[in-house]
């Protein structure tokens, strides 16, 4: 087990490489394998980029319409509870999802909108400064920096 923001997460939690990967690692915590769970967890491996729950919903309700967005919301919490995933405030508007093992940081541009990944080590010298300074730790997958992109810059 390791800690990431005050809760103890697996230590196989972001290695987990595939939907059945990470439903073993749902059992082995006494979680059971729905096919509701089983679809989302499909629609979160083949996402490319962020998606809200919204979105990751639609997905799911494509293929089993009576899949509530409750449900949906459940099994979000408890994937970012294992460890399986983070969510991340990309400004203003819905949180986003994304799997853990594909954590980074988050550039946004305020005008139009790009988000740009930033890898962690980007973020290792304001998380040494919050923490020298203020006793703080910081997530850098959990919130964006916002601001202007090179184009909306000039």
């Amino acid at each position: 087990m390791r800690v990431v923001t005050g809760k103890a997460v697996p230590a196989d939690a972001e290695a987990a490489g595939s939907v059945e990967d990470v439903l073993s690692l749902v059992r082995e915590h006494g979680g059971r394998v729905t096919s509701s769970r089983r679809l989302l967890l499909g629609a979160l491996f083949d996402a490319r980029g962020h998606r809200t729950a919204e979105e990751l919903a639609e997905e799911v309700q494509r293929q089993a319409p009576d899949v509530h967005i409750s449900t949906i919301y459940r099994n979000l919490d408890e994937l970012e509870r294992l460890g399986v995933i983070v969510h991340a405030h990309l400004g203003h508007g819905p949180a986003s999802y994304h799997l853990a093992s594909a954590a980074h940081g988050h550039l946004v541009c305020e005008r139009c909108g790009v988000t740009i990944e930033a890898p962690p080590e980007f973020f290792r010298s304001l998380s040494r400064a919050a923490q020298s300074n203020f006793g703080f730790t910081t997530d850098p997958r959990h919130f964006a920096v916002l601001g202007r992109c090179r184009d909306c810059s000039q």
